[in-house]
């Protein structure tokens, strides 16, 4: 059978893709409208069924939209995309790069007598817990995460990047600084920040450890996240989210460590973005699995 492909923006007619049946996928369009126009790879490729409607995924049917000879689909041109991975490598090695250079050349930032100033420890034990967190998330990248999408918009990589690197920037500057001044507190709230960011951390990889195991290699498949035999799941009893929670807690750790502001604005920030992307997942848990459970918050246990 046809299928009448129009433009999502202006309506007008882009092409007719011809063969198709009625168990032919999204997928399959994507396919034959790449072997008309091979600037459109299927990556780049998003159908709706009204112009203004839901993008439809790879797996659903013509039969199951209803479609038949001589109906329509609405295409838009997702522009240029990205592997993920590539994102996230691009976007977690620059904060490494960027804090590391104030810290090992600080003379080239603040002038050549900072070089022979002492560092305070604090300075010392921050920049272990910032190559850590990083590099955590670089090794994740390569060897833990499954992404159900293979690719993200081109432009997200400089968007993200910007946030990361700006950020980085910024909490070393200070973090680094011959002027920095330890916590009022003293050791006490040094090593109880410590502490805690090395106790999240951990937390964090576990639930993405757990995540990856939920997701058979190769697929897209999704099921309801539990706790396992790892403690450190539990959180998921609470919330849909954890590993935001942990990246949360881990950050006001770091926070506390440092007594630091950009590390604290840096932390705000975040959770303000966490909390948005929690409410997603939580809210397609819910509508997917009807027997999700009822009692989960998003990101905050009990709370939201």
């Amino acid at each position: 059978m046809d299928v009448k492909i129009l433009s999502a923006r202006s309506g007008k007619e882009v092409a007719v893709l011809s063969n198709l049946s009625s168990s032919s996928t999204i997928g399959d369009v994507k396919d034959a409208f790449y072997r008309k126009n091979s600037k459109y790879y299927p990556e780049r490729q998003s159908y709706k069924t009204e112009p203004k409607g839901k993008s439809l995924k790879g797996d659903v049917t013509l039969s199951s939209l209803n479609i038949t000879h001589g109906d329509t689909l609405y295409f838009k041109d997702l522009g240029p995309q990205v592997g993920w991975t590539t994102v996230f490598l691009t976007e977690y090695s620059g904060p490494l790069f960027v804090y590391l250079l104030f810290y090992l050349r600080p003379s080239l930032i603040y002038g050549a007598e900072a070089a022979s100033q002492p560092r305070n420890y604090v300075v010392n034990l921050a920049v272990g817990c910032w190559v850590l967190h990083y590099g955590k998330r670089l090794l994740e990248t390569v060897f833990i995460h499954r992404f159900s999408n293979a690719t993200m918009p081109i432009m997200n990589i400089f968007k993200n990047s910007s946030y990361y690197w700006g950020f980085a920037a910024f909490i070393a500057y200070f973090m680094n600084h011959p002027l920095y001044t330890p916590p009022t507190l003293g050791n006490g709230q040094v090593y109880f920040g410590l502490f805690l960011f090395v106790l999240s951390e951990y937390g964090n990889f576990c639930i993405h450890v757990a995540l990856r195991d939920l997701r058979p290699p190769g697929t897209k498949e999704r099921r309801i996240p539990f706790p396992t035999s790892n403690p450190m799941t539990q959180m998921f009893r609470f919330v849909s989210c954890p590993n935001y929670t942990y990246e949360t807690v881990a950050w006001i750790a770091f926070a506390i460590m440092t007594q630091c502001l950009p590390v604290l604005l840096f932390c705000l920030a975040g959770f303000g973005q966490m909390a948005i992307w929690a409410g997603g997942k939580h809210r397609n848990y819910k509508k997917e699995f009807k027997d999700y459970p009822r009692s989960r918050k998003t990101i905050i246990p009990f709370l939201l």
